[in-house]
């Protein structure tokens, strides 16, 4: 097989992008997620400067990004730390996702726009990045506040639930009447389709992974995890699921178990280089030109975002009886959306029911919100967190 230079050259462009944009996001002490995107950015085909020769080229190696991303969630994944806040987060977090939907629907139709992109735009803008949430909550040191605990809560949940929204979305892309309940019947038959996949991930997988750490050779080790996360998210979308889904259910397998720890460890390093190839990608994807010419969307985003999420969420928990600055300060973390959210794009734009318009200004949305919600936060924790009860501390 004749070597391809570009390809070679394209992936230079696109690491090098990630060291200098991830630079840049550390030096001004923002979440990498951010240098990734503007990296991206620069070696777009629609700004000057060098740019990648083929896009597509590095869809495959993206989604590879989303499939350890997802295996990550699903070894961190806290039964225990979710059950303390679990009312809040079980109840809780799908009512601010239909909620908020709602919301984006009612909008959407205001502003002419038709059932489908407002059901898209919802479901879009109505998770927020369990990653992006946990390293400002780490960096503040509130991880372990009940503040911190409920916005993680919610945020897995919301993790969750776009696992469901890829499978119930593509349903809205037809014009058939009735699509709330077929979307309901083909949730309800994936449920049971799902019960043999958990069986596997939860029974065979760990057997699997302990006669591969019995070798006590750690490069088989590594390879039997990553064998298993790839093989159990194209399982996964064999059956008709997402990848997502597989490698989620992968990770919760290693996740229940101490002694598999090290398979998520060992994959770290791999993950966080395919993470920022896809960040990167996406970044390679924003048309300038195309934002300027939907700046009425982008705007709409942005208000859904940051001052509809951060309404819906304060009432959601309040609802709860939670304290009102506690639930001030849950809703100012969730005011932004992140990498699942382009899960649930790439999804709509598969199934033709977004036009390119709407995935490059979810891209520019979620930039701008997790840029505006570091400040948000900071500002929350310095005005509001001083004076939580001890009891919201701990």
């Amino acid at each position: 097989m004749d070597p391809n230079p570009l390809l070679f050259r394209d992936l230079t462009y696109i690491f090098v992008a990630a060291v200098l944009g991830g630079l840049v996001a550390w030096r001004l002490h923002l979440p990498l997620i951010i240098g990734f995107i503007l990296g991206g950015i620069f070696i777009s085909p629609y700004t000057p400067g060098p740019h990648l020769s083929e896009l597509h080229t590095f869809e495959v190696f993206a989604e590879v990004g989303v499939v350890l991303l997802m295996f990550s969630i699903g070894v961190e994944f806290s039964i225990p730390d979710l059950m303390r806040v679990k009312w809040v987060a079980l109840v809780g977090a799908p009512l601010g996702i239909l909620l908020m939907t709602g919301v984006a629907m009612a909008t959407a139709k205001l502003l002419g726009r038709s059932l489908t992109e407002g059901v898209v735009i919802g479901a879009t803008v109505s998770v927020a990045s369990t990653m992006v949430l946990a390293r400002l909550l780490n960096d503040s040191g509130k991880l372990n506040t009940t503040v911190g605990r409920v916005m993680i809560g919610i945020t897995l949940i919301e993790d969750l639930a776009v696992i469901c929204m890829t499978v119930v979305l593509p349903v809205f892309a037809g014009s058939s009447e009735g699509r709330f309940a077929q979307a309901a019947w083909i949730l309800g038959k994936a449920l049971l389709l799902l019960v043999p996949l958990i069986f596997l991930a939860m029974k065979v997988i760990p057997r699997i992974l302990l006669r591969a750490k019995a070798t006590k050779d750690p490069e088989v080790f590594l390879l039997a995890a990553l064998a298993i996360c790839l093989g159990t998210a194209a399982l996964a979308q064999a059956v008709g699921f997402s990848v997502a889904l597989g490698a989620f259910l992968a990770g919760l397998s290693l996740g229940s178990s101490h002694d598999l720890h090290d398979a998520h460890s060992q994959l770290v390093p791999l993950r966080d280089a395919f993470v920022a190839l896809f960040f990167v990608s996406l970044g390679t994807l924003i048309d300038p030109k195309v934002l300027l010419r939907n700046l009425p969307l982008l705007g709409m985003m942005l208000l859904l975002i940051v001052f509809g999420k951060f309404l819906v969420w304060t009432a959601v928990v309040w609802l709860f009886r939670y304290p009102f600055r506690t639930a001030t300060l849950v809703a100012a973390g969730l005011t932004q959306i992140g990498e699942l959210s382009f899960v649930v794009v790439q999804v709509a734009r598969s199934a033709n029911m977004v036009a390119e318009n709407i995935f490059s200004t979810v891209i520019a949305a979620s930039l701008i919100s997790i840029l505006l919600n570091v400040f948000i936060v900071r500002g929350a924790f310095a005005w509001l967190g001083a004076k939580l009860p001890v009891s919201d501390t701990a």
